[in-house]
């Protein structure tokens, strides 16, 4: 039987969008040598929670249409998988590429093999590794469809304590630095190393994992959720400030400077992991079971059915708004951040839907 169609799942694709846009709008704010530390944290810290929480919906999708009684068709599945992203992740990025290239004037485009450096561990722009790690995740599949069938609560504990002592190594080791700096330039063990958050499936698996397990659940966690409401909400404000005060902490005991700070206080250290895990069940919560006013569930699902395009595109609106403002002599205070950030999202929202308009003709 064909299960309903959830529209918390195209709600927080639409805030995950919302959530990336601001997190590469608060680096071109981090330029200004003074920037407000307070929104700073909106747009680096309390939106942290929007690339893994993508992993989350993208598995809790997956699995909730998943029949796990059947046989897994993986060619079938793979086929499908990568009609909706490898192929746009390599007509992107292409595109960037060349674009890029003619933007800053260069001359030649990447040798061969610098190419193939760049198209692996998706470097043609910096908002593309997200779709790399991906891709890797739907290889890997039948590996989480065993994961999944076989997890029990006991065993999503050891994989959190897992997952929060990897990310600790791989985001703070002084010890991986070292060794990777140590070895050969250009050598695939050091490009394999450097690179490891544009690729490694390891950095989000208890994210994903989360996902299916609750999605083959569904029922289980729909009725957990109704009626936990009020912890759900608490847990996720609480996470909230633990990590928004480790932001703080390290600005004004560590003497960190922002950017120091906000690439420290990130969804990959222990308070950002719990971040995400509350972020993810309280955003499903409040957008399947809470009393939305209906405009802002019409703009959340607009958001959610142009938030591909719109994360893809992002980026090139970035480029060219900062051009302007060059232009025109601003440097990028508060305020123009914040209208710099609705000039994001409004020019990719109206590009996205006028390329629907001229595809479907």
């Amino acid at each position: 039987m064909k299960k309903p169609w959830l529209e918390s799942i195209e709600h927080i694709r639409g805030l995950s969008m919302l959530g990336v846009v601001a997190i590469h709008t608060g680096s071109q704010y981090l330029l200004n040598p003074t920037p407000n530390v307070h929104l700073v944290a909106l747009f680096e810290i309390v939106s942290r929670f929007s690339v893994p929480i993508f992993f989350f919906v993208s598995a809790f999708g997956l699995f909730y249409r998943m029949d796990l009684t059947k046989p897994f068709e993986y060619g079938k599945f793979l086929r499908r998988r990568f009609k909706a992203v490898l192929i746009p992740y390599l007509l992107w990025s292409t595109l960037y590429l060349v674009h890029d290239n003619w933007f800053h004037g260069y001359s030649l485009l990447p040798t061969p093999g610098y190419a193939a450096e760049i198209f692996f561990f998706g470097l043609a722009k910096y908002h593309l590794y997200f779709l790399v790690i991906l891709i890797w995740f739907y290889v890997l599949m039948p590996l989480w469809i065993f994961f999944v069938r076989n997890m029990t609560f006991k065993r999503l504990l050891i994989l959190l304590a897992a997952q929060i002592a990897f990310d600790y190594w791989s985001s703070y080791s002084v010890a991986l630095w070292q060794f990777v700096n140590a070895l050969e330039p250009d050598s695939l063990p050091r490009m394999f190393l450097q690179w490891r958050l544009n690729w490694l499936v390891l950095h989000y698996v208890l994210i994903f994992v989360l996902g299916g397990v609750l999605a083959i659940h569904s029922q289980k966690f729909f009725a957990w959720c109704q009626s936990h409401k009020k912890i759900i909400g608490a847990t996720f404000f609480a996470t909230l400030t633990i990590l928004l005060g480790y932001y703080y902490f390290l600005l004004a005991v560590k003497g960190y400077t922002p950017l120091e700070a906000v690439n420290t206080a990130h969804q990959l250290s222990p308070s950002g992991i719990f971040y995400t895990i509350a972020a993810s069940i309280f955003f499903f919560t409040l957008f399947q079971f809470g009393k939305l006013p209906a405009t802002l569930k019409n703009f959340l699902s607009v958001l959610g059915k142009n938030s591909y395009f719109v994360y893809l595109a992002h980026p090139m609106a970035i480029t060219y708004l900062s051009l302007i403002l060059g232009k025109l002599g601003l440097i990028m205070t508060a305020p123009n951040a914040l209208i710099f950030y609705v000039a994001t999202v409004a020019l990719t929202l109206a590009a996205s839907k006028l390329a629907t308009v001229v595809k479907s003709r």
